[in-house]
């Protein structure tokens, strides 16, 4: 079978290369894969750097594969052969604490798709069977799109309660995350605006300030706060700050990046004093997983499709510049 193939910590060691097709073990699933989309946790496999060094190479890329079950390991029943799935890239240990009360993005032991063993950027993958979600009739860019990104902006919602009613503030409102939870603090009823320090779209019943500089967003947020909630997508520590800066008393605020800037600085007496909260997510739960698809089967949530390549082109769609925010697709089939 054909697979992006990532030989050494360059971009121009990822080739597609010819490499035998993966047999199901026990309690997995073989997916014939049509689309695989490109990441940021990719990029730090490429580079061996962050989450990404604990990747051994060689290793196919590909974290959230969508296609068809096609195949099932030894003892396992087939009435799932056929089914069109997206996979959850994120593999809880099934054991701990966590995991029993069904909070399977707080496993400590969890592995990840395309960095702990081959991902999906390839003719054929094997999952374990329960990360195998039903995609129902969603097309496979968009199940790949949403199946990664709209359920951890879901997961941040969740943690900190953001409903009707809420006045919604979003840092790093341009980018992929941003998009959706724009998307998504509409579908809930919030008063949604965003924050971006470059131009950035804003759906229907949402707006988005633009500020380049965190001293200049919070002259412009001192005029719209108070906010209930601040969702940041965006990991850029001053933003998010001046994001905070403007919540009301008992505000709340959650984080699921720190990809830009981590570092953080707050007014500890201030946070203290006004009662806030602070919060951080990463991946999601299999419930959580599935509700995020539902709004996506429902149009509620669109995440938007930047670009698309095919497979033999997966090099290029990492080094094309990113001139939209969205999920770059690649077509495997």
């Amino acid at each position: 079978m054909r697979a992006a193939l990532l030989t050494d910590h360059t971009l121009e060691a990822l080739a597609v290369a010819e490499v035998p097709v993966p047999a199901p073990g026990a309690g997995e699933v073989l997916v014939r894969v049509e689309t695989v989309g490109v990441n940021q946790l990719d990029r730090n496999v490429i580079a061996g750097i962050g989450p990404g060094a604990v990747a051994k190479l060689p290793r196919v890329l590909g974290i959230d594969p969508a296609g068809t079950i096609v195949a099932v390991g030894p003892g396992m029943s087939e009435a799932r052969l056929g089914r069109p799935v997206v996979v959850k890239p994120n593999i809880p240990c099934g054991e701990c604490r966590s995991c029993a009360a069904g909070r399977e993005a707080d496993c400590p032991a969890q592995t990840v798709l395309g960095v702990h063993r081959n991902g999906g950027a390839a003719e054929f993958v094997t999952v374990p069977e329960r990360n195998a979600i039903d995609r129902g009739e969603i097309p496979a860019a968009l199940a790949t799109a949403a199946v990664h990104t709209v359920p951890i902006v879901l997961n941040a919602f969740e943690a900190i309660g953001v409903g009707a009613g809420d006045r919604l503030l979003v840092t790093g409102a341009g980018g992929m995350l941003g998009q959706i939870a724009l998307q998504l603090g509409v579908a809930s009823g919030a008063d949604t605006v965003g924050a971006s320090r470059s131009a950035a779209p804003a759906p229907d019943g949402a707006r988005v300030l633009r500020a380049g500089s965190p001293a200049e967003l919070r002259e412009r947020l001192a005029a719209e706060a108070p906010f209930d909630a601040v969702v940041d997508v965006g990991g850029h520590g001053p933003t998010f700050a001046a994001g905070i800066a403007a919540l009301a008393w008992g505000g709340r605020a959650v984080t699921c990046a720190a990809s830009v800037d981590p570092v953080l600085e707050l007014d500890q007496r201030s946070f203290y004093l006004r009662r806030l909260r602070l919060l951080g997510v990463a991946s999601a739960d299999f419930a959580q997983v599935r509700r995020a698809l539902k709004l996506v089967a429902e149009g509620r949530v669109v995440p938007p499709v930047a670009a698309r390549f095919p497979l033999e082109r997966i090099a290029d769609a990492y080094r094309a510049p990113r001139t939209a925010p969205g999920k770059v697709i690649i077509d495997v089939s």
